[in-house]
């Protein structure tokens, strides 16, 4: 009896402690690419009925960051593999942002009511997802919740209008409709059915019926229209090569003296699949592993051998990844150049992206969305960039571009844009390669540095909802894996899978026309920026009219 008192003792006074342990439990199974993607939309419950009990904002917050923190490790701990300090950068800061929108929350509803309060935490957090999305320097919207979804397309379909803030929305409203159904369940369960408004209670029960099921009937008639028109849009007979070389990112693409290798490893595969009627040979992210300037590419020794690939196939489009330099003279261009102490000019590194063709200049798109702590830190942190060089980042940060471009070139019906790796989890800009007339989504990466991890597979689901969002079909060229055709509804088509020299090719039909996420962007999250800066006012507002009060009242 004794030690039955103590467990009971010592249950009690760890309960929120296991509480919010679930709370990051269930985020983590629910994130893909789990099956258990339904447990999203509970997964917020157990924060919300924390914030019910816990009176103490400090301790609220403790316990909150506890849950953002399991979250962020057991979902993204794969950074680990391409830089330690980068992780722990990531899981440490990411968490702790991640409290703000709850401690707003809790603030807000203390102040402001029950009702307000609740909806104080959905714009809160949509307003720190859009921040993330934003180029800030430590941007990092790998878990926006409207991710979640990435392995379920068929869901939301109805991203074409709202992109991933829809999503975000949805689980949201659903997670707090359950916690008050829930609240409700237990009032009756302890003083019985007088305890709750039962015409209240079933209005909330319908409330929610609704809201949940309501966008998976939108979404699949979406899906059957998005079908008809598909089967409708004019067939084409050229076609698409993705190249996946499978070459080690640690002990052999930037070794040197494999260079030569490895470029006849690309050629060779691209040799084995291209005909009269392709079009367009894709190969990955720093496919070009030797670093040249810009304007002397096809003049570097290592990379004759691509000059004749191009010469001997003119109907031909090669698009790849490549490491290069441009000189800016005597003039710092950009914060991130680099002084050349050999004669006193200013250049740039970028990882770029590159169109070849027979005959036309060459285009080059710089990656505009650097990976943090890997390719770029913002100015208040470039003092750790030694340490993060140690562990494969650069010290200075890569250069790059303003914003997107296409690749264009006469004679291919395809208007490719070149999205480089990290950039195909930022839907709204790559709803602008579209916007700039991009009629094929390309994306080239190198998730090689993860290892055989969820990483690389999170990436690629991610990509099929940029899919939807754009109606544009995807041809992704990955490193080691996963490459893989996808089409405008989000369906992979075709993948090659992890640690495997393959090649792909198809007939991908060219779409016109734009959705309305690519013509007007995510006007979900600028809504709840705007109610954030109102609800905050509001709180202040409140906060200083209180404090007023026993000025008043002792005046009297």
């Amino acid at each position: 009896q004794t030690l039955f008192l103590q467990k009971s003792i010592c249950l009690k006074r760890f309960i929120n402690l296991y509480i919010a342990i679930s709370g990051g439990l269930l985020l983590w199974a629910a994130w893909p690419v789990s099956l258990l993607t339904f447990l999203i939309f509970v997964a917020w419950v157990p924060l919300l009925w924390l914030e019910s009990k816990i009176e103490s904002r400090k301790k609220f917050f403790g316990i909150t960051y506890i849950t953002m923190f399991i979250w962020n490790v057991t979902t993204t701990w794969w950074i680990w593999n391409a830089s330690p300090p980068g992780a722990v950068s990531a899981f440490l800061a990411n968490s702790l942002l991640m409290c703000l929108p709850w401690l707003g929350f809790k603030i807000a509803k203390k102040r402001l009511g029950s009702t307000i309060g609740y909806i104080s935490l959905i714009a809160f957090w949509m307003c720190f997802e859009y921040i993330h999305l934003q180029d800030w320097g430590l941007s990092w919207p790998w878990l926006t919740l409207g991710n979640v979804f990435a392995i379920h397309p068929n869901w939301v379909q109805w991203y074409e209008f709202t992109g991933t803030s829809g999503g975000s929305l949805w689980i949201l409203v659903i997670n707090g409709i359950v916690f008050i159904l829930l609240n409700s369940v237990l009032k009756i369960a302890a003083n019985g059915p007088q305890a709750v408004d039962a015409s209240l209670h079933k209005r909330r029960k319908i409330i929610l019926a609704i809201v949940a099921i309501l966008p998976l009937i939108v979404s699949y008639c979406l899906l059957w229209r998005q079908t008809n028109r598909t089967s409708l849009s004019k067939a084409t007979t050229t076609n698409v090569v993705i190249v996946q070389p499978n070459i080690d990112p640690y002990n052999e693409k930037f070794i040197a003296g494999n260079t030569d290798a490895i470029i006849q490893k690309m050629i060779t595969l691209s040799e084995s699949r291209v005909d009269s009627n392709t079009r367009l040979v894709i190969w990955p992210e720093t496919a070009l592993p030797v670093a040249v300037w810009q304007d002397k590419v096809l003049e570097n020794l290592y990379y004759q051998p691509i000059a004749q690939f191009a010469n001997s196939h003119p109907g031909i489009t090669l698009l790849t990844g490549i490491e290069t330099f441009k000189n800016y003279g005597r003039d710092k261009a950009t914060i991130t150049a680099r002084l050349n102490e050999n004669d006193e000019t200013y250049y740039d590194g970028f990882n770029a992206a590159v169109a070849i063709k027979a005959g036309q200049p060459l285009q080059f798109y710089n990656k505009s969305k650097l990976v943090p702590g890997v390719e770029t830190l913002p100015d208040f942190l470039l003092w750790l960039g030694p340490i993060f060089e140690k562990f494969g980042g650069t010290a200075g940060g890569y250069g790059k571009d303003k914003e997107s471009a296409v690749f264009k070139l006469e004679g291919n019906p395809y208007v490719a844009a070149p999205i480089i790796c990290y950039e195909s989890i930022y839907g709204e800009y790559i709803a602008s390669y579209v916007r700039k007339g991009a009629n094929l989504l390309t994306i080239i990466t190198n998730d090689g540095w993860w290892g055989n991890t969820p990483g690389h597979k999170q990436h690629l689901n991610y990509a099929r909802l940029h899919a939807i969002e754009t109606r544009r079909w995807i041809a992704r060229s990955a490193n080691t894996g996963i490459s893989a055709l996808i089409d405008d509804k989000g369906a992979l088509l075709q993948t090659e899978p992890w640690d495997k020299v393959a090649v792909i090719k198809y007939n991908i039909p060219v779409l016109v026309g734009h959705t309305f996420f690519v013509d007007y962007g995510d006007l979900i999250s600028p809504v709840a920026v705007l109610l954030s800066l109102l609800l905050l006012a509001w709180n202040l507002l409140v906060k200083i009219k209180k404090r007023r009060q026993p000025k008043q009242s002792s005046n009297t």
